[in-house]
């Protein structure tokens, strides 16, 4: 009997049974659809998956190009310096991390709490920066700890570095720490959370120069976290080395000249418009921000009376007192040149209207005129003179010699000082220019203002024959693999179009201030070195109020102190000008100062070592 080969099954099992068939095809076919999913379409993308499971890029930092003076001297360079940070991805309990890690290293919770919520931004695989420049003990500390805090990392990173400490710090500007504004800012498009940059001075400005390129390594790791080996390295690329105008020797004189006084003072080199020194006194210690400065060394500083964050040389708008005779007296030889012989008799004081002006200087002498009338710096003689030119005349030169506006020097916050004139009478107060307001004016009291490297300026005008210059800093630009810039000298701002003969006759009384008895610097001259120049003092308060019963003069009403010269008095090569706050009279105070830059300037003496030069 042959065997039935058909389906004896019933229709209903025959149905389950090509049902159940083609279920098991079709889950089947899309596992298999699957799988080909993931191995061919998205295998990159999980072979990377994969790669970040068993590696860690860490960020190898690139040193910020060093800033060096005109003779290569060094002004900041870098450190290293030893950095706490953490992989987000390998922490699993942030605030017993965060609060573990403030234990060690004696940090505020809260500041350790804000980084790691700014290091949100960073990819997972990045460490988050925790803490910058601990010391060797911290760090060990934290390697002791380690198996305490999974994913707590240390780093050596290089730091800015400042051989003087706080020398020349407002030029020189600080770093701080990227705030999330700039981070959304195009300019800083290539940084990250925790990055450093400049905030302020050369720092901030030469920012795209010395800020380098970070490298990298590639780091192979066990499950634990452990490095095993590095994978891969993408080195860092330096920042550019910037050489400046600065003397670095004359600045720390300049600076020691000062001691414990405020006030600020400008070198320039007459023919060329380099600024050789430029000092703003107090100073404050820029290493501070390099590490992460604290709340309470930054209220220090904000509470400070004497505010040495400002950087007076730029940002300090002073009335120039008495230097501003050099403008008037220029005004009134161009408008008649016989007024260079002009007599009169300095009784102490000059009587205009119902006013009485009153002048401390050469009383009981006729002054034979304006080489006199400088050299003793006679108010009175200035007083008349200035009636028989008028404001606007003296306002003009004024703005011929570059006073009124920005130098351009390339810094932030450089303010314009004043030079007021009938004109911005008019339309500053809706009122008429008064001559009372003339005569104050004409010895730089009044509505005008300057700023120190304006009247360093004005000096360098004065002696290379009437060419204001831009004064610039950057003497050029080494991008640290042989290809060096070098910086032109910038064209000059403009020509005051001075008559040279008229122009002698001041450089003779400016001479004759220094280098004659009774010339009001005569105490501050050099057997070694002639040089000219122009005391001020320049009232803060009118002198009713500052006057006491007693007669003590409390020290933020007292008269501020001026300054400006130039030398050698023949050939010129550099001009200065310095303004000691309350300071009191510009010969007493001011001019010495001066005489210290000359004398460090042409090596007549030996130059001053700060503390870490001594040490070194």
């Amino acid at each position: 009997m042959a065997l039935n080969t058909g389906w004896s099954g019933s229709p209903a099992l025959k149905k389950r049974f090509v049902f159940s068939s083609l279920t098991a095809l079709t889950i089947f076919a899309l596992l298999l659809l699957r799988l080909w999913y993931l191995q061919i379409i998205r295998s990159d993308d999980y072979r990377l998956l994969s790669e970040r499971n068993r590696t860690r890029f860490v960020t190898i930092a690139a040193p910020r190009g060093p800033i060096v003076d005109r003779s290569g001297h060094v002004l900041v360079d870098n450190r290293p310096a030893f950095r706490i940070a953490a992989l987000r991805q390998e922490v699993t309990d942030p605030e017993t991390m965060l609060a573990r890690l403030a234990e060690i290293l004696d940090l505020e919770p809260e500041l350790l709490e804000a980084r790691w919520a700014a290091g949100r931004q960073l990819p997972r695989y990045r460490p988050v920066p925790l803490a910058d420049d601990v010391s060797r003990e911290a760090m060990e500390k934290v390697m002791e700890r380690s198996f305490e805090l999974p994913g707590v990392l240390t780093e050596i990173r290089p730091i800015r570095f400042y051989p003087h400490r706080e020398s020349a710090a407002h030029l020189l500007g600080y770093l701080g720490e990227i705030t999330e504004e700039e981070l959304r800012s195009p300019a800083y498009r290539n940084y990250q959370g925790g990055d450093f940059i400049g905030k302020n001075g050369l720092e901030k400005v030469m920012e795209a120069y010395l800020n380098g390129i970070p490298g990298e390594h590639r780091v192979e790791v066990d499950v634990l976290g452990k490095k095993l080996r590095i994978l891969k390295t993408r080195e860092p690329l330096s920042g550019q080395r910037l050489t400046l105008t600065i003397d670095r020797d004359l600045q720390l004189a300049t600076e020691a000249a000062f001691g414990d006084q405020a006030g600020a003072a400008v070198a320039i080199d007459v023919r060329t418009g380099e600024v050789l020194a430029l000092v703003s006194m107090p100073n404050y210690d820029p290493s501070l921000f390099a590490r992460g400065i604290s709340g309470r060394e930054w209220l220090d500083l904000l509470q400070n009376p004497l505010n040495p964050l400002q950087n007076r040389a730029l940002t300090g708008q002073y009335a120039p007192g008495s230097i501003f005779k050099i403008v008037t007296a220029l005004a009134a030889l161009e408008f008649d040149p016989s007024l260079n012989n002009f007599h009169t008799n300095n009784t102490g004081q000059f009587v205009l209207g119902n006013q009485t002006f009153r002048d401390s200087t050469a009383v009981g002498r006729t002054i034979s005129g304006l080489r006199e009338a400088l050299q003793r710096s006679s108010n009175i003689w200035f007083y008349e003179v200035s009636l028989k030119i008028g404001i606007d005349r003296i306002a003009t030169m004024a703005r011929r010699l570059g006073l009124g506006t920005p130098t351009g020097i390339g810094l932030a916050g450089e303010r314009a000082g004043l030079i007021p004139d009938s004109q911005w009478k008019r339309r500053r107060f809706n009122d008429r220019w008064y001559q009372g307001e003339t005569v104050i004016a004409s010895i730089g009291q009044g509505y005008i203002l300057t700023t120190p490297l304006q009247l360093a300026n004005l000096m360098a005008t004065v002696a290379n024959g009437g060419t204001v210059l831009r004064p610039y800093l950057i003497k050029e630009i080494d991008n640290m693999r042989g290809q060096i810039e070098k910086i032109p000298p910038p064209q000059p701002l403009q020509q005051a179009h001075l008559n040279p003969a008229q122009l002698e006759l001041v450089r003779q009384g400016l001479k004759a201030v220094v280098n004659e008895r009774g010339g009001t610097a005569f105490s501050s001259r050099l057997d070694e070195l002639s040089y000219a120049g122009k005391t001020g003092t320049a009232q803060v308060v009118a002198q009713a109020q500052r006057r006491r019963a007693d007669q003590v003069v409390p020290y933020r009403l007292r008269d501020h102190a001026l300054f400006g010269a130039f030398a050698p008095s023949v050939n010129p090569e550099i001009a200065v000008a310095v303004v000691v706050e309350h300071g009191g009279s510009g010969g007493a105070a001011a001019a010495p100062i001066a005489r210290a830059m000359f004398e460090s300037y042409f090596k007549l003496r030996e130059p001053v070592a700060d503390e870490d030069t001594q040490r070194n």
